[in-house]
């Protein structure tokens, strides 16, 4: 049974606890800032609408606790049918935001309404203080606690999705990372991920799939940059039998087999020229044919995509369609490198211990203190990915309840480094390929071209070697 994941996050800061926001309506000058100046003094911050247009707005570019309306708006007007479509509109931008009405002409009729339609108490004109301040602060109370129980909601299906990865998200520099996967991940927005080689890109597809509406739906995974261009139609839409040469059965494609669910597709920088543009027309269309079939399949999918490459810079030197680009990147998350968050290393590096302890079960606890400093010294060209090759290792050559700085592989080198002719020819690929990853920064792509390599080529190497 794999272990459940844990999502660590900054705590927030002592006393960060914010005034509570009203957004208030009216067409009367004098009561809002009657409203106004009552809310201010009892602690609200207090943002004011004349108009059902003006409020919407407001709540289109801000965040608010509450809101009050009225219910009349046009002179002469005592129906309240412009407060009641105005409460339709704000339930359908926000339906967990407390909206509480008031009208001068209150009836029993509208009242029931008004709360039919999702308000969630009323006040008459004119109002009570007392009880209008005990109103406001009930909803918004009860506002954040239903928003809170959303999120811890979302976090444990982002925890049931992502199987038993680790999301480590604790530095100021992954703070950005998780605040868009809380953001975007429940939407259907296409994501494109970027980052160096081994930062979590993969990780975070599965998280961002775990907290969306299609978490009980499959998460299908594609490695576009290890893919050959022969069978790339094959593989993403699928064939017929019969269709070329091998095909000797139907086979369904990753499309289909995302269907309802999410794609993911890896390396996406290194999709054919002529390959990105069958795949621009299904992204567009929702439909596809498989390799050797006329017959047209309806999918839907929502697209994530990852790449350690500048897609921008590739698409303004010709090799990345433009108009792809755009349907690929709606949200784009990059994630850092791990030498840019170390605050995260040592969580990462005993998040590993434990998993990897139980695989192999090993009495480990934790790491030596001058294993934790050389794990801290060293500079991870492989970012994470590294860091679990790094500790598996360690587990593996441990002996005892620690783990010891000599376990790790990082220390200094032997005296006496082994000549070239003592080395076989895999060791030196990997030397090689290490060095070049170092000096490109991590960049596939460059490192690739810097050693002769496709980058499909060096993707298999990498896995491979564990790099």
């Amino acid at each position: 049974m794999s272990a459940e994941p844990t999502i660590t996050a900054a705590p927030p800061a002592a006393g960060a606890a914010t005034a509570p926001r009203v957004l208030v309506a009216d067409d009367q000058r004098d009561v809002l800032e009657s409203l106004r100046l009552l809310l201010k003094t009892e602690g609200f911050e207090v943002a004011t609408a004349s108009s059902p247009r003006a409020l919407l707005e407001d709540l289109r570019t801000a965040d608010f606790d509450v809101v009050l309306i009225d219910l009349n708006y046009a002179r002469d007007t005592t129906s309240g049918q412009e407060g009641l479509d105005l409460l339709r509109t704000i339930r359908e931008l926000d339906a967990e935001l407390p909206v509480v009405v008031m009208t001068a002409w209150a009836s029993v009729e509208l009242a029931v309404e008004a709360m039919r339609r999702g308000a969630r108490d009323f006040v008459e004109k004119p109002w009570d203080n007392g009880r209008l301040l005990a109103i406001l602060r009930t909803q918004v109370e009860l506002g954040r606690a239903l928003r809170r129980g959303r999120r811890l909601e979302a976090e444990n299906r982002l925890l049931r999705g992502a199987g038993d990865a680790e999301l480590i998200a604790g530095s100021a520099a992954m703070q950005p990372v998780l605040e868009l996967i809380r953001r975007v991940g429940p939407s259907d927005a296409s994501i494109l991920l970027t980052g160096e080689n081994g930062t979590g890109k993969s990780l975070v597809a599965r998280v961002l799939h775990g907290v969306s509406a299609r978490a009980a739906k499959p998460l299908i995974t594609v490695n576009v940059g290890g893919l050959p261009e022969s069978v790339f139609e094959s593989e993403l839409f699928g064939h017929v039998k019969g269709a070329f040469t091998d095909a000797r059965s139907d086979r369904v494609g990753r499309f289909e087999l995302a269907d309802g669910g999410t794609l993911f597709l890896d390396e996406i920088a290194n999709v054919p020229a002529d390959q990105q543009r069958k795949l621009l027309r299904v992204l567009e269309t929702g439909e596809l044919e498989r390799v050797g079939s006329s017959k047209t399949r309806k999918v839907d999918v929502r697209l994530l995509s990852a790449t350690n490459a500048d897609v921008a810079a590739e698409v303004r030197a010709g090799r990345f369609r433009q108009d792809l680009y755009f349907r690929l990147n709606t949200v784009e998350i990059h994630l850092p490198p791990l030498r840019d968050r170390r605050e995260d290393l040592p969580p990462l590096a005993h998040a590993f211990l434990r998993r990897l302890a139980r695989r192999y079960r090993k009495p480990l606890r934790g790491f030596a203190p001058e294993a934790m400093r050389a794990l801290l010294r060293h500079a991870w060209p492989g970012n994470v990915r590294e860091l679990g090759h790094v500790v598996e290792r360690a587990v593996l050559m441990a002996d005892g309840e620690l783990v010891q700085a000599p376990d790790l592989g990082l220390g200094a080198a032997p005296a006496e480094p082994p000549q070239l002719e003592e080395l076989t020819l895999e060791e030196v690929e990997k030397i090689l390929i290490r060095k070049a990853l170092e000096r490109h920064g991590g960049n596939v792509a460059e490192a690739a071209r810097a050693l002769g390599l496709s980058r499909s080529a060096l993707y298999r190497r990498l896995e491979k070697y564990g790099l």
